[in-house]
């Protein structure tokens, strides 16, 4: 079974692309019939079949590695057939030759294997072949440029949606770490608690690492493709956000580690926590309305002063403005009601008296706050 998950995908190759490297594959033989007039040009079909990838960006440099190495190859095998002929230990030794060339001048593994299958074909069949070796490098030229326009003009992948997917799943369950840690330092908890919490906390890095490569892969997928100018404001929101996310999650995971480590019953009872635990609630509802404005492509909800804000400065309430929130409330994702669509991470925590048993933990948190707060309100 797991000889079998080596060697199958989790998911199918999309259909189009079977289709599209067929489609490429076919015009790449039936143009090297025309132009070369060769009645079997394999390696048209086989350059076509490896250069049909999932993005253009990927084609081109598929197609110049391939070429490169056909190309070194080549000259490789007219060369020493010239000089020594091409008798078996000539052939084996070229191939040792090419092999050592592509390590000396670090091809990329495409191009170095190609080097000496190439060099390898030309002694092997090239003797007997008239142009053999000129043919082999023009079919691999054609079915590289037929495959790569073929990518290019005939729906050209754009890999937006598993970014935009990953991106909003790391921002869901960071905010639901900060509600977690929340609600641990409000009410008591034991043991098991805090250590679900932190293997919570420490599985946003894996999802931040699936995020950044979905981000990655369709950025790629953008470069030399047609597309690109339609698409490209809906990845650069999502790239911008998952820079604010990666912070936060090692802000997240320092803070869980911290109260983990710290953590002492008696911490709910102190008022400083207790604040602390209302911004983290505070902080997790703005987490999501940032995302909210991303999918939405929106600017910030808010460009004036909070409420909290007008409230902390003695300034009077505008029209509609809300009473300061209740940290037993509930958001539409965590059970908590009475949260406005505005930032809500604004009110400063006061510490009139530290804690004579827990005041350095206190300081971390309340550090850990301040930065996090930057992070999603772009200060």
């Amino acid at each position: 079974m797991h000889l079998v998950s080596r060697i199958r995908q989790t998911r199918r190759t999309p259909l189009l692309q079977v289709a599209k490297t067929s489609v490429a594959v076919v015009v790449a033989w039936f143009a090297s019939v025309a132009l070369l007039q060769q009645p079997l040009p394999i390696f048209a079909a086989i350059a076509a079949l490896l250069v049909v990838l999932p993005s253009v960006n990927q084609s081109l440099v598929r197609g110049l590695e391939r070429s490169v190495g056909v190309v070194a190859g080549v000259l490789i095998a007219f060369a020493a057939g010239q000089l020594f002929g091409a008798s078996t230990w000539i052939v084996l030794s070229i191939v040792v030759v090419s092999l050592l060339v592509s390590w000396a001048l670090r091809l990329t593994p495409s191009s170095a294997n190609q080097v000496p299958i190439s060099a390898m074909l030309v002694l092997a069949i090239g003797a007997q072949t008239p142009d053999y070796a000129l043919d082999r490098v023009l079919e691999t030229v054609i079915g590289a440029v037929v495959a790569l326009a073929i990518n290019a003009l005939v729906v050209p992948p754009v890999l937006l949606a598993p970014a935009h997917l990953a991106v909003g799943r790391l921002t869901r369950d960071l905010a639901a770490v900060l509600d977690e840690l929340g609600a641990v330092l409000s009410t008591p908890s034991d043991r098991e608690r805090l250590g679900a919490v932190l293997v919570q906390a420490r599985g946003l890095r894996d999802l931040q690492a699936k995020a950044a490569a979905a981000v990655a892969a369709g950025e790629e997928s953008l470069m030399l493709n047609p597309r690109a100018s339609r698409q490209r404001t809906v990845l650069e929101a999502d790239a911008a956000l998952l820079v604010r996310l990666t912070a936060l999650v090692h802000r997240a995971v320092g803070m869980t580690r911290s109260v983990h480590d710290n953590y002492d019953v008696d911490l709910v009872d102190d008022p400083a926590v207790g604040q602390i635990a209302e911004e983290l609630h505070r902080a997790a509802h703005d987490l999501r309305l940032r995302g909210r404005e991303a999918e939405a492509g929106s600017a910030p909800a808010s460009s004036g002063p909070s409420p909290d804000e007008r409230r902390l400065h003695g300034q009077p309430p505008l029209g509609g403005e809300r009473a300061p929130l209740d940290v037993g409330g509930a958001d539409a994702d965590t059970g908590h009601d009475a949260w406005p669509e505005t930032p809500a991470l604004t009110a400063p925590v006061r510490v009139l008296r530290p804690d004579p048993e827990h005041w350095v933990l206190i300081g971390s948190l309340l550090e850990d706050i301040r930065r996090v707060r930057e992070e999603i309100i772009d200060e």
